[in-house]
């Protein structure tokens, strides 16, 4: 690992938890409720963005309009309930290995993640403990225009003190790995969903892994020791 590297910002869904079949399920059914079309594919590509951004564009596409902040509140909430209704997504293989790496080389591991699922924010202390710290944390609580937009790892190097060569990204959405990438930041793409590994480089991914745990396994070999 490059000597100056400092903190690797993990995102969450589909990359710590193995939480967007569920995601995209309940989005797909919720908006089929309210007469509106947002397939399971179509969310994974949506993955990253604010649920309000997802809404908006969905509004706009089939209504022509923009949402109004209560019909945000409520599908979001309703998608919300759906999703914890679900069994409890699971700790992503390969994650917790990975992450103890991370923290053996010295390197501070963050969470940049533009969701706003409070039930899976509250599991990362559980399920991780002593990972992450909050005051690291950027959620979309944080942000104001979330990703593709650079924004999310711009904050997270903002809160971290590094700079952006002092870091890398670990994705598994296009819309991720795409901020990531505009941010300035190395990107590693780990393809845990459906889509075709390609669109994630596409979206500027600097390296394309299959799995977390293929990720975990070659981390050493993948950069100098941090030493």
């Amino acid at each position: 690992m490059k000597k100056k590297l400092k903190a690797v910002l993990f995102d969450m869904d589909g990359v710590l938890f193995d939480s967007m079949p569920y995601h995209s399920e309940a989005w797909h059914t919720v908006m089929k409720s309210h007469g509106l079309t947002l397939s399971r594919e179509e969310a994974y590509m949506h993955e990253g963005r604010t649920g309000a951004s997802t809404i908006n564009i969905v509004f706009q596409r089939e209504l022509g309009r923009e949402a109004t902040q209560e019909e945000i509140e409520s599908i979001y909430q309703e998608k919300s309930v759906l999703f914890n209704s679900y069994p409890e997504a699971k700790r992503m293989p390969g994650a917790w290995e990975l992450l103890q790496k991370v923290k053996k080389d010295g390197l501070v591991p963050m969470v940049v993640t533009g969701s706003g699922q409070l039930s899976l924010l509250e599991r990362l202390e559980h399920n991780y403990p002593g990972m992450f710290r909050k005051e690291l944390m950027v959620t979309a609580f944080d942000v104001k225009y979330g990703k593709p937009n650079p924004e999310p790892y711009l904050m997270a190097l903002k809160k971290g003190g590094l700079k952006a060569d002092e870091a890398i990204v670990v994705e598994n959405a296009p819309l991720g790995v795409e901020a990531g990438h505009n941010a300035g930041i190395f990107t590693i793409a780990v393809n845990t969903g459906p889509l075709d590994g390609q669109v994630l480089l596409d979206a500027g991914a600097d390296l394309l892994l299959p799995s977390m745990q293929a990720l975990s396994d070659h981390w050493d070999t993948l950069f100098e020791k941090n030493t």
